[in-house]
């Protein structure tokens, strides 16, 4: 998730792989996939295994469903809030089952979001126990936008980086998907979608039976009362691939939005990084310097020491969803509008009367959320 960015060249690196078994051809899978980015802004088939709206005023508070440990995988694009979420997640091994990291084009190409997310791993000593897949290098229809400017030109402004102590699998990240989907229980997976969404829309169209293994899909993305931070309208995530969005919340499984709005309510702070920092592991103060460079960045551009705080919200989510608020709505993704392209148009009043599809996140309790991060970080080599 990013402020300003700037348009780069995707980046093919060694992920040639071929995931053609699971797609007749190009044209065709393009045809579906433009079906199913469509069917989520129509009443027919979209959303159909949610309630109806139920209320249009106020936020409810999230309860915890006392569901045991969830097995995850995150889809990422590090980043340095990616590497943040991931370190989260990892240190929360309790109550989450980090099962694999896929990698997409997205804050830095995918020659090096999957570099990244392997030195991630290493930081946690999970070099051998943690597998990193590459997916897309690219949207489904347009060219890749990225956020170097941002993020540093590589991905993790902020830190030393090594060289990644472990190989990349040579399984596609789509085609581990739809395997690992399709063998899955029903309702035994959780997807945590951090950057772009194109790798997880890519299995849903060309798998759509693996959806049955669903729990659910939380997705950091989207904007609604905070609007947008690449363009006025849209949010970085959805507007890089705003086709791969809407076909996500238009498959009919439960889908929770974490977007700008609960991200901006939990900044980053000078004074929220000191007890990081001050942890005698190795990953606490890989979090602070991340985490200042990220203040630094907002300094420089708009002259606040705060910043959003945005991937690790979905992460927090799954360890405590009482710490935030919100409510079922209908989301529908703009991919046509020539100012509001990936803008996340969200039915907060039920004014479309289209069924609700995805679980909009509104409130967050800051401060329980840096006692949760600061605790699991803790917990790490």
């Amino acid at each position: 998730m990013n402020e300003l960015n700037d348009t780069g060249s995707p980046a093919e690196g060694s992920q040639g792989h071929d995931i053609a078994r699971h797609q007749p051809s190009r044209r065709s899978f393009l045809r579906t996939s433009l079906a199913a980015s469509l069917a989520t802004l129509g009443v027919t088939g979209a959303g159909s295994a949610f309630a109806e709206l139920t209320s249009t005023d106020g936020a409810t508070r999230l309860a915890a469903d006392g569901s045991p440990r969830r097995t995850v995988i995150i889809d990422c694009d590090p980043g340095q809030d990616d590497a943040i979420a991931i370190l989260f997640a990892l240190g929360a091994h309790d109550q989450i089952d980090l099962k694999a990291l896929t990698t997409v084009g997205g804050n830095v190409p995918l020659n090096l979001t999957e570099r990244n997310a392997r030195i991630v791993r290493d930081w946690a000593d999970k070099t051998q126990t943690l597998p990193v897949y590459a997916g897309c290098p690219k949207p489904l229809m347009r060219e890749l936008i990225t956020a170097a400017n941002v993020h540093g030109r590589s991905g993790l402004d902020g830190v030393t980086l090594h060289e990644p102590r472990g190989p990349l699998e040579k399984q596609h990240a789509v085609t581990y998907l739809i395997d690992t989907l399709r063998a899955a229980a029903p309702g035994s997976v959780t997807l945590v979608g951090i950057g772009p969404l194109t790798n997880i829309a890519t299995a849903l169209t060309a798998a759509p039976e693996g959806a049955k293994a669903l729990r659910e899909i939380v997705i950091m993305g989207g904007a609604w009362y905070q609007r947008g931070n690449i363009t006025p309208a849209a949010e970085f995530n959805i507007y890089v691939d705003p086709e791969a969005a809407s076909i996500v919340l238009g498959a009919g499984v439960p889908v929770t939005v974490v977007p700008r709005d609960v991200s901006v309510k939990a900044p980053i702070t000078p004074e929220r990084i000191v007890p990081l920092r001050a942890l005698k592991n190795r990953c606490g103060p890989i979090v602070a310097d991340i985490m200042a460079a990220e203040v630094a960045y907002q300094k420089g551009r708009i002259g606040v020491e705060s910043a959003p705080m945005y991937d690790p919200c979905t992460v927090a989510y799954l360890i405590d969803p009482t710490m935030f608020g919100g409510r079922r709505v209908n989301v529908a993704v703009e991919t046509t509008g020539l100012l509001t392209l990936g803008e996340t148009v969200v039915d907060w009043n039920g004014r479309s009367k289209r069924p609700a599809n995805a679980m909009w996140l509104t409130d967050v309790d800051a401060d329980r959320f840096y006692d949760t991060l600061l605790a699991r970080i803790s917990r790490l080599p």
